[in-house]
């Protein structure tokens, strides 16, 4: 218990590193809470308009939460990998150094399930890839790829994997209600098109 204890202040603290406003602050794009969405994640980035920083963020916040398994698969299981790898998804959803306001946590969910199992991680990016192909719509092709992958990981690995995965897909439907919202409406943005 004290290891998995251990493994889960590791996670958290490993997903908490907001990189998307530490790359911008390197880079003098200015405070990434004051633009855009306010979000700290790759597409707020993008709209900085330097695609270099979006894609830099896009690759850490996916690595943070991939790192966070692999390391704690290494040295203490699989069990201590499922621990770590949520944890450091709530640790970007919620990170205490940005009084617990993170990303929406599609890049670390993703890294997450690739670390996890890489069959589940290309399976969701290959969801994410079909709806936003069809959609055009990000956030509508994250929230079907989120609700697919407990499915997908149920029948790879069983349940305890689904578990985990199950309460990652429900906390990113819950940091995309105002996603939700538009989508309904009709005026959620579309892939490529300016905002």
């Amino acid at each position: 218990m004290t290891s998995l204890i251990l493994w889960a202040v590791i996670g958290y603290l490993l997903g908490s590193i907001p990189f998307g406003i530490v790359i911008t602050r390197m880079l003098g794009l200015g405070d990434l809470r004051q633009i855009g969405s306010g979000n700290i994640g790759a597409t707020n980035v993008l709209r900085t308009g330097n695609k270099p920083a979006a894609l830099a963020t896009l690759l850490l916040d996916s690595g943070k939460g991939a790192i966070a398994v692999l390391l704690a698969r290494a040295l203490a299981g699989d069990g201590a990998a499922l621990i770590a790898g949520a944890a450091a998804f709530l640790g970007h959803l919620y990170p205490v150094w940005l009084n617990f306001k993170g990303g929406k946590g599609v890049a670390t969910f993703l890294g997450t399930l690739l670390a996890l199992d890489w069959r589940l991680g290309l399976g969701a990016c290959a969801i994410w890839l079909a709806t936003a192909l069809v959609t055009r719509i990000s956030s509508l092709s994250a929230l079907v790829a989120a609700a697919l992958s407990p499915l997908v990981a149920l029948w790879l690995d069983g349940p305890r994997l689904a578990l985990v995965v199950a309460f990652m897909a429900v906390l990113i439907f819950i940091r995309h209600r105002a996603n939700i919202a538009r989508i309904r409406t009709g005026t959620e943005p579309r892939i490529g098109k300016k905002t």
